[in-house]
């Protein structure tokens, strides 16, 4: 972690405290939440995506409370009708949504930048896609918590590894830290995660969750950078202050946000959710 110009002596060093003692408490907390499973893991990503859905109108609509309610609305539909109506019933509400927040953005005068097109579908479909991997069953709990240990683990790594090797920019005008060498790091450190926690939990396809781990690895960095692009357009240092030492949830979840989707794409067209996500079970 670098030093912020003109921060006091130590500074980094507290701020490194409180982020380790937050992510002591809330790390056991979600993990405990997603073996519970349930209505208590639909009523935990709802609120992640709800809270998602405050820091992304805070930046883009300016605080539009309107617009809040409709992404709002998205993140609840995402997190809870998939397991009611199911998901297809959930993707149309989704998209009916969508149609609704550019309508008032139109309304508002707002111009459709990226940025604007892609706040209901960047909060609702990830929430869709947490519930249908979570699913009711064990195999679904490991496919969350291997799905944590490879972003988790892509992430430190990237940044380790990083900072030890340094070397070319990966983007420097959206991210000027990430490097090319952290990218490989992350991808190596999803490689062997999804390898490992495969071989601890007795899965059987280990090469294809190690592959599968470093081909997340390279979407969670990329779901990383959309985040820092929306900051450096917008010109802010963090979505939020919600998390201590953390800053918002926007900063926790973007690179889990991307991986997620594409994990969920992977399995459902690949045809493993119709077989009862085996990729996953013993």
């Amino acid at each position: 972690m670098a030093e912020t110009v003109g921060s006091p002596p130590g500074a980094n060093w507290r701020d490194l405290g409180i982020r380790t003692l937050t992510s002591a408490v809330l790390i056991p907390a979600v993990l405990v939440d997603v073996w519970v499973g349930d209505a208590w893991f639909h009523l935990l990503v709802a609120l992640l995506a709800v809270m998602m859905a405050h820091e992304w109108t805070n930046i883009v609509h300016e605080r539009s409370s309107s617009q809040f309610a409709l992404h709002a609305a998205a993140a609840l539909c995402g997190a809870f009708l998939p397991v009611t109506h199911g998901s297809q019933t959930a993707l149309a509400v989704i998209s009916v949504i969508w149609v609704l927040s550019l309508a008032l953005a139109m309304a508002q005068h707002r111009r459709l930048s990226l940025w604007v097109m892609s706040g209901v579908a960047y909060i609702g479909l990830p929430a869709m896609a947490f519930v249908i991997l979570r699913g009711e069953n064990q195999a679904g709990m490991l496919t969350i918590m291997w799905l944590f240990a490879v972003v988790w683990a892509a992430d430190i790594c990237a940044y380790f590894v990083g900072r030890v090797i340094g070397g070319p920019k990966l983007a420097p005008r959206i991210s000027p830290k990430k490097t090319w060498a952290g990218l490989w790091g992350a991808v190596a450190g999803g490689a062997l995660a999804g390898s490992a926690v495969a071989y601890f939990a007795g899965l059987a396809d280990l090469v294809v969750l190690g592959l599968l781990g470093a081909a997340l690895a390279v979407v969670e960095q990329l779901g990383d950078l959309f985040e820092s692009a929306l900051k450096r357009h917008y010109g802010v240092k963090d979505s939020g202050r919600l998390i201590p030492g953390h800053g918002g949830v926007l900063d926790r979840v973007d690179g889990l946000v991307a991986a997620s989707l594409a994990l969920a794409a992977f399995i459902i067209i690949s045809g493993y959710i119709d077989r009862g996500n085996e990729l996953f079970g013993r």
